[in-house]
């Protein structure tokens, strides 16, 4: 390509006007693109200079389009995308969390509702409304995982139809609702300096006067920051 040729596909639309000859003359110069010719009786002269004028937007037209997909396409990416990092120290938190979960659901059994109504020989027409009336009223709790309530296989007594345990209910009211499902079970799950190292799930049955205590001391401890 010389100098004097023309790179279509490095400039906008061009728009050429005058007579066959003289649009054929500047169409010599254009290397290579795509061309479509408009010809006009030659009494619409005036309207040869308006098209010429029109098509001549056409580059403006087009680079603004252009800078509006980028720019759409910028927003989008905005909207798509976090809008800030979570900090490292909220990642750490996160892990942490999902170690202790884990923790806690291994080291136990727990139920479904109709798996507890199933072991309990509660009704199968509603098996999820006995155990949730007594986590309502305090006899057992539960974890909420992936929205399901699991209930303590060591809250239930087997001698009792696996029925909530009653030394369970006054150590769940000594927390007077300042620990969730997953905050009872870290506790009860977590060794106890109070009761010997030993974890207060495994002493519900043969020790519950000592579960009730340490219960009371941890919220004493609690009181006084």
């Amino acid at each position: 390509m010389t100098a004097a040729e023309i790179d279509a596909s490095t400039i906008a639309p061009l728009a050429l006007a005058g007579t066959a000859k003289e649009v054929a003359k500047k169409l010599s110069n254009l290397s290579h693109g795509q061309v479509v010719a408009w010809v006009l009786p030659d009494s619409h002269e005036a309207n040869a200079t308006t098209i010429e004028l029109i098509m001549g937007m056409a580059g403006l037209i087009q680079t603004t389009v252009a800078e509006q997909n980028e720019k759409t396409l910028v927003s989008l990416i905005e909207a798509l995308a976090l809008r800030t990092p979570p900090p490292a120290a909220l990642l750490r938190e996160a892990a942490m969390t999902a170690r202790a979960r884990n923790a806690v659901m291994q080291g136990a059994s727990w139920l479904t509702a109709s798996e507890l109504a199933k072991i309990a020989g509660l009704s199968d027409n509603n098996p999820s409304a006995q155990p949730s009336k007594w986590k309502k009223n305090g006899l057992i709790f539960a974890i909420s995982h992936n929205g399901i309530d699991y209930y303590p296989g060591y809250g239930l007594d087997p001698d009792q139809g696996y029925r909530p345990i009653k030394a369970l209910k006054p150590i769940i009211d000594c927390f007077k609702s300042t620990r969730n499902g997953w905050g009872l079970a870290y506790w009860f799950g977590s060794a106890n300096s109070y009761l010997g190292g030993k974890y207060p799930k495994d002493l519900l049955v043969s020790a519950p006067s000592k579960v009730l205590a340490a219960a009371a001391d941890e919220m004493e401890g609690v009181a006084h920051g």
